[in-house]
Formats: structure tokens, sequence, C-alpha cells
């Protein structure tokens, strides 16, 4: 019976080199992460300290990190931060942490409650994952039908058809920011919309 030949040596030292380049490019993504939240102006809220009915400054959101990060708490970030940015001002990923399921790259929304989990542990509720103004669920942009989307600031029933065509024709929504893709939505109605949907 012939031998089965083992791959070439080219060949296996390239996966390995894959792997290499795979665990480097996410070292620096969390290193950046790190390195922006040093530099970064962020406050950190004591729960004591918390006005009832406060407002958050313009310019500046509210979010609440919690699970498997080194310093739990509510966190003023500025508008536009991302997952990252936030996680690393709650001191980064604690030792248990499930960073596979976190998207490091979505941006932040005021009130949004972000929760890394715990490695096999179940994936937290939907509604954790950021809850809307004034504490409503918030609608799902890849399973939401159009009478659901509707319920959406300034989204009517033509609008609310253009999303679901687009959903249709080019797959699920990756991030809120998708929706500058769907004809009619531009920078401002997307700021409308943000603190009230997410994906899925």
């Amino acid at each position: 019976m012939p031998e089965i030949a083992a791959p070439p040596r080219r060949v296996r030292l390239g996966l390995g080199a894959v792997v290499l380049l795979v665990l480097g490019a996410l070292a620096v993504t969390i290193g950046i992460g790190v390195w922006r939240g040093a530099t970064t102006p962020t406050e950190r809220v004591a729960a004591a300290t918390a006005t009832p009915g406060a407002t958050v400054a313009a310019g500046r959101v509210y979010v609440h990190v919690d699970g498997q990060v080194r310093a739990p708490g509510l966190y003023v970030l500025p508008a536009g931060s991302r997952v990252v940015d936030a996680i690393a001002s709650a001191g980064g990923f604690g030792e248990k942490a499930d960073r596979t399921s976190v998207n490091l790259a979505r941006v932040v929304a005021d009130g949004e409650q972000l929760v890394v989990p715990e490695q096999g542990a179940a994936p937290p509720p939907a509604a954790a994952a950021g809850g809307g103004a004034g504490g409503e669920a918030l609608i799902d942009l890849n399973t939401a039908d159009s009478a659901a989307l509707e319920e959406l600031p300034r989204i009517g029933p033509a609008l609310a058809q253009r999303i679901i065509e687009w959903r249709d024709a080019n797959g699920r929504f990756a991030a809120v920011e998708d929706l500058l893709a769907v004809p009619g939505i531009g920078e401002k109605m997307l700021e409308s919309l943000r603190p009230h949907v997410r994906v899925g």
C-alpha cells in the first residue's frame, strides 16, 4: 500500500504564519483599544453620585459596562466611541471573558448596557445589549417587519419597505451604520434612529 506523503513543509509554515498573523492582529486591536482608553478622556460615574434625571452633555454618552471586565461600572464616553473604547475604559477584558462574542468595532449608544459574557456562558438577553430611549425595547433591524419599523421615528411605510428590501437583497445588517446604504437614510436620520434600533 503506497504511503501517504506528508504535506509539504512550506504549506505547514504558511498555515502557522496565518495563525500568527491573526493572533497578532487581535493583539494589536486590543492594544489600540487600551491605548485609546488611556488617551481618550472618560469618566466613571459612581452610582451614589448619579443624579436622577441627569442628562448627558452634548457630545458624550453614558454606557454601563458589565460582565467580564476588570472594572464594571457606568462610564461617560465621547459620542462616537466604540465598544473597544468602553471596554478599555473599564480596565479591559477580565480573565474569563469571551472575547469572540463582542464586536469591538461597534459604535456604542447613549444609555447602552454592554455586557461581556464569560466563556461558555449563554449570551446576554437581547434587551441587555442596549436599552432604547426611555428604556423601551430596541427594534432588531434583522427581524423587524414593516409594522415594527414604522414605529421608529421618521420611518413611514415606504422607507420601512426599503429597509426590508435592502435586507432581502444584501443579507443581514452587520451594524446599525449599514442603514446609510438604504436609499433615503442619511447621517441625521441615522442618529435619530440609533437609540431605538439594534443589530441582533
